[in-house]
């Protein structure tokens, strides 16, 4: 099924249950040449009178790399039925293994970067900052302790939203 292009007049977002519930794909790559994970963690809204997106990635993972080299990346969300293949991806790192090849997601290229076919949302996104999350300016030292007992913190990326894709 194809995706189409809209407005971000045309686009509603829950703040609090989007990632939450639906997860999403973040890719970050060119075609023959991308990785992709899992995420359940983002927010979206206006920063610098731009739309943005900020997404966390740890330095442990694979997509890490990617997502420092390139200057875009997408955000792909899908419906409960995907749960289980997002899942899957979430745990399998695309440096041991081609995670892709028995996933049933189709890859495919949107403005210079990686998406996917079955997605119902895809936001194509451009770095504007990235800053590493560090242990000493937490004000809840619960949060560090709670999240990071294994000190693989996230960098946050946020990105302006150049382009929206939905489901055709």
């Amino acid at each position: 099924m194809a995706l189409q292009e809209i407005t971000l007049n045309e686009v509603t977002l829950d703040p609090f249950r989007t990632y939450r519930d639906q997860w999403a794909l973040l890719t970050a790559g060119v075609p023959g040449n991308f990785n992709t994970m899992t995420i359940s963690w983002g927010s979206y809204g206006e920063l610098w009178a731009r739309p943005t997106v900020t997404v966390y990635v740890r330095h442990s993972r694979y997509t890490y790399d990617f997502t420092e080299r390139e200057d875009r990346f997408t955000v792909s969300f899908f419906g409960g039925s995907c749960r289980k293949i997002l899942s899957r991806l979430g745990t399998l790192s695309g440096r041991d293994i081609d995670k892709m090849s028995d996933s049933g997601l189709t890859p495919c290229e949107l403005d210079g970067s990686m998406a996917f076919e079955e997605a119902e949302l895809v936001l194509v996104c451009r770095k504007l900052y990235a800053h590493d999350i560090m242990p000493e300016e937490f004000t809840d030292s619960a949060v560090d302790r709670q999240i990071y007992a294994d000190h693989d913190y996230h960098r946050a990326y946020i990105a302006e939203i150049e382009h929206l894709y939905v489901k055709a």
